[in-house]
């Protein structure tokens, strides 16, 4: 699904504003000890009677969610509000048992901070709503994610282009990841893009339009690229654009009007009165927290350029793909820039082509083939021992079922002939039987350099090493 880089806006002026929801990564729930697992299929199992309303329950608040928005907070160099409550949101719906969701209002746990070179306004806590199942001429609801943590992030209106949007949730994806507060597994819903998006001729907004329903990353790109397209012709063709709230149909590729869109006086929020004010400056510590923040993706990204001097597309690899990254850094310890640079290039591109394959994952991979062996074959194709050819076949091997590159070059008889006497022989062979071609080349068919390598290959059972043959021929055909 690609993103048109280049819109026309016809002078007008793109602003958009994310709000963003990701599910956090506790063993419970946001208000109760029920599981919070993503992963439960069979529906209302994750279930008590705090996350179904029964008459008489009470919340009691997760602090391992709290401390995740603290680090988070932290990360994005955000402020950490010291105190913080909890505010009913009332609205009837029928995923929402109480007839109305806690979440936050007026003192949310992060203000301010800026994430992919994008200002935020507020990142507050809540709880999520029991899953709609429609079918036919029914409804049914799954209430397994019915109260599980969710952070709702709130960007401010600074973002222009499908690309800034694209770029904003692929970083705070990373985010998540990498502070191990989240899996931000879209496709799982684990996190949810919701686009606010205007357009004017002047400094002064033009009508906000919400667009939700959007399933991956890519479609918030062209979701945003088509709603663009769509203000526009609408103000162009001499309409209004309403305040409302669109639907994402990927199939079509459009957006489609749910409903106008709320305020916050439609929610009429309050205090929640059963449960108790945070001040979270005295219930955690922030520079210990901060201190302890794991390296996170820019930081990576910058070091990897720094030290490592590998291509961006690998960096971003890397940053992507953590096991990876861990077994790049493992083999690359103490070397130099040509191993790293070699080492690299086989770590990204041949290794996951062969692990599709097979169908590894990451998580298995790395624990069939071992550093040495991995270490010992690039240093065997760098020091001309086996051409590329024989490194992407031993590096199969030891992917599917580990062992020795050495030793597996052996046995594939794999391991090319450096001696230059007994090349030279070969090499003169060839020469002797084809006088035709030889005169060709010094006729000027330079391109015949290629056939004569070819035949010393098969003369030497593909154990020759083939920059040597090429030297030999060119020194011998002068």
């Amino acid at each position: 699904m690609m993103v048109n880089m280049n819109i026309d806006t016809r002078g007008y002026k793109v602003t958009i504003g994310l709000e963003i929801h990701a599910h956090l990564k506790t063993n419970t729930k946001m208000f109760s000890m029920s599981p919070n697992n993503p992963d439960e299929i069979r529906p209302n199992q994750n279930i008590s009677p705090v996350d179904l309303a029964h008459p008489g329950t009470l919340p009691t608040i997760n602090k391992r969610a709290v401390e995740h928005m603290v680090k988070i907070g932290l990360a994005i160099g955000g402020n950490i509000s010291n105190f913080t409550e909890f505010d009913r949101k009332n609205y009837f719906y029928p995923d929402i048992p109480k007839g109305y969701q806690i979440s936050q209002y007026k003192y949310p746990i992060v203000s301010g901070g800026e994430l992919a070179g994008f200002e935020l306004e507020r990142i507050h806590l809540e709880e999520d709503t029991a899953t709609s199942k429609h079918f036919d001429d029914y409804t049914l609801i799954d209430f397994n994610r019915a109260g599980a943590p969710l952070m709702e992030l709130v960007t401010r209106p600074v973002l222009h282009t499908p690309e800034d949007v694209i770029k904003f949730a692929k970083e705070l994806q990373l985010l998540l990841r990498y502070l191990d507060v989240g899996d931000a597994n879209i496709e799982k819903g684990q996190m949810r893009i919701e686009v606010n998006l205007s357009v004017s001729k002047t400094d002064v907004l033009g009508t906000k339009v919400e667009v939700k329903n959007i399933g991956s990353i890519a479609a918030a790109g062209k979701a945003s690229e088509f709603e663009i397209i769509r203000q526009i012709d609408v103000i162009e063709s001499g309409g209004e654009i309403k305040q409302e709230t669109r639907g994402w149909d990927d199939k079509k590729q459009i957006t489609f009007s749910q409903r106008s869109k709320e305020n916050a006086k439609d929610y009429r929020y309050f205090p929640e009165p059963d449960l108790p004010k945070l001040y979270l400056h005295e219930l955690f510590d922030l520079e210990k927290i901060k201190k302890n923040l794991p390296e996170l993706s820019w930081e990576k990204r910058i070091r990897y350029s720094k030290d490592f001097g590998i291509k961006d597309e690998d960096i971003e690899f890397y940053i992507n793909n953590y096991n990876y990254a861990d077994f790049f850094e493992r083999v690359i310890e103490g070397k130099d820039k040509s191993f790293i640079k070699k080492a690299s290039n086989y770590i990204t591109s041949d290794i996951p082509s062969f692990a599709k394959k097979i169908d590894l994952d990451s998580n298995n991979l790395f624990k069939v083939i071992s550093i040495k062996s991995f270490i010992d074959l690039i240093n065997m194709n760098i020091e001309n021992e086996i051409n590329s050819s024989a490194t992407t076949e031993i590096l199969f091997e030891l992917l599917e079922s580990g062992g020795d590159s050495r030793d597996i070059a052996k046995k594939n008889n794999l391991i090319q002939e450096n001696n230059i006497d007994e090349l030279k022989i070969i090499v003169k062979k060839i020469i002797e039987e084809y006088p035709k071609q030889v005169a060709e080349f010094k006729g000027g068919k330079e391109g015949l350099i290629k056939f004569f390598i070819g035949m010393a290959m098969k003369e030497s059972n593909g154990s020759g090493n083939p920059k040597f043959f090429t030297d030999l021929f060119i020194e011998l055909l002068k």
